[in-house]
């Protein structure tokens, strides 16, 4: 008897320590209204983005003014992962950003943030002209996706981004398949940006912390389920 309790005990911290090795998934859209985010910028107001049936929508069609109104979190994360299902119109395009700088000098999150491409693959002549390296499941203008998982638009998809610094490594799991794997500091993340058209904007990719954000783009996308968790520090 002894013995039988000293193992339950035993697996008992097992069973703390695995549960404790990363943070509980903690919502980041109630789904009833936009609580925890804004729109960039100090004098952006939110236009063109609406909930319904729990989902957060945008949609061109219902811009009333001219100015962007990318979304983006309150809060600012280092080393997390984040959780969307997302579902985009036809010939949409939208994209998921991290480490978004919020100051007076950029104008866009893109500016500063790197970007996972939300997109209607069957979008043949986007695609074509922009190649994979532009397509769902990119990272935007760096990376192209392994391999094609994106469904057809009016369909959910879904994605997995995982951001660590103390690791140096970020990964994108597209509908339960990983399509990007890339460092996400160091010489050889900035010999990635250096190669690219980002190599003119000096801020992006840099930042270790930053904001979430969702932009907002031609045509429609819709976005459920946002979760966050953040992920364990260095000892």
């Amino acid at each position: 008897m002894k013995a039988y309790k000293i193992y339950l005990l035993c697996f008992s911290v097992l069973l703390m320590s695995c549960n404790s090795s990363e943070g509980d998934w903690i919502p980041l859209f109630n789904e009833e209204n936009l609580d925890g985010w804004h729109a960039y910028g100090a004098d952006a107001t939110i236009d063109g983005w609406y909930i319904e049936n729990g989902e957060l929508i945008y949609d061109f069609a219902r811009r009333k003014g001219g100015a962007s109104s990318n979304l983006v979190t309150n809060d600012k994360y280092t080393n997390f992962e984040l959780s969307l299902e997302w579902n985009i119109g036809k010939q949409g395009n939208s994209g998921i950003f991290w480490g978004v700088i919020e100051e007076a000098q950029y104008e866009h999150p893109y500016e500063t943030g790197p970007e996972i491409q939300v997109l209607d693959d069957n979008w043949t002549m986007y695609v074509e002209e922009r190649g994979d390296i532009n397509r769902a499941g990119s990272l935007y203008g760096l990376l192209p996706p392994s391999k094609i998982v994106s469904k057809a638009a009016g369909q959910w998809n879904h994605y997995l981004l995982h951001i660590d610094h103390n690791k140096n490594v970020g990964f994108l799991k597209f509908n339960g398949q990983e399509v990007l794997r890339f460092p996400v500091h160091g010489p050889e993340w900035e010999a990635m940006i250096a190669k690219s058209n980002f190599a003119k904007w000096s801020a992006f990719g840099t930042a270790r912390t930053g904001h979430i954000s969702l932009q907002e783009y031609g045509g429609k996308v819709a976005f459920r389920d946002i979760e966050l968790r953040v992920l364990p520090s260095e000892d």
